[in-house]
């Protein structure tokens, strides 16, 4: 069972303030955070996963009623945006390696295993840099899936993919609540939205 509870949340760049005291308690399940191009979506979504620290509030982060440090929450999180890359110059399976090495005994399952899940198996051998759009979302969908995280952080996650992308979303979203795990997905899709029991609006 994962928990999030966010305490007068703001973050402020300069003299513009995107996010102004939040206040919220998440349990286990999908959370959309919803609102218009520019609202704080990916800003709210950066503090939540430590990638940004707010400029004032708290976040804390349970995992079945123990408290997760900062330090060690990466360790329980996948991360999907259009600003996190790959390596352009290295293959879809040496991506996945790189991950999976870096995360060493957080995960057994092999490359060529994953990317036929995420229907790559045509092309493990392909440089990043060489793949379609779509194709390159759902490398980073496997990369952010590869230790089967209790958290999963989606930002625009059916950017460039076609239907049957779409549903690749759907499945490892539900894969992850299945085990108790909390998804949160930032998007102004109401395709992806309705994937979601409850919805934050940042507007």
């Amino acid at each position: 069972m994962v928990t999030l509870s966010a305490e007068e949340l703001s973050k402020s760049f300069g003299n513009h303030r995107v996010l102004s005291e939040f206040t919220f308690t998440l349990a286990s399940g999908i959370t959309g955070i919803a609102g218009p191009n520019g609202s704080g979506k990916s800003t709210l979504l950066r503090c939540l996963s430590g990638l940004s620290r707010p400029t004032s509030g708290k976040i804390e982060w349970k995992l079945n009623g123990k408290t997760v440090p900062g330090s060690d929450l990466t360790t329980h999180l996948g991360y999907v945006a259009p600003y996190v890359q790959l390596y352009e110059e290295l293959t879809a399976r040496e991506n996945l390696k790189f991950i999976r090495d870096l995360r060493a005994g957080q995960t057994t399952i092999k490359e060529p295993d994953l990317l036929k899940e995420f229907e790559l198996s045509g092309f493990i051998d392909t440089l990043f840099g060489e793949l379609s759009s779509g194709q390159q979302q759902r490398v980073k969908l496997a990369a952010a899936a590869i230790h089967q995280p209790a958290i999963l952080c989606l930002d625009e996650p059916g950017t460039n993919l076609d239907e049957a992308g779409h549903t690749l979303v759907k499945k490892i979203s539900e894969k992850c609540i299945d085990q108790k795990g909390l998804v949160l997905l930032a998007s102004n899709q109401s395709r992806e939205l309705d994937l979601c029991d409850r919805i934050i609006n940042v507007e």
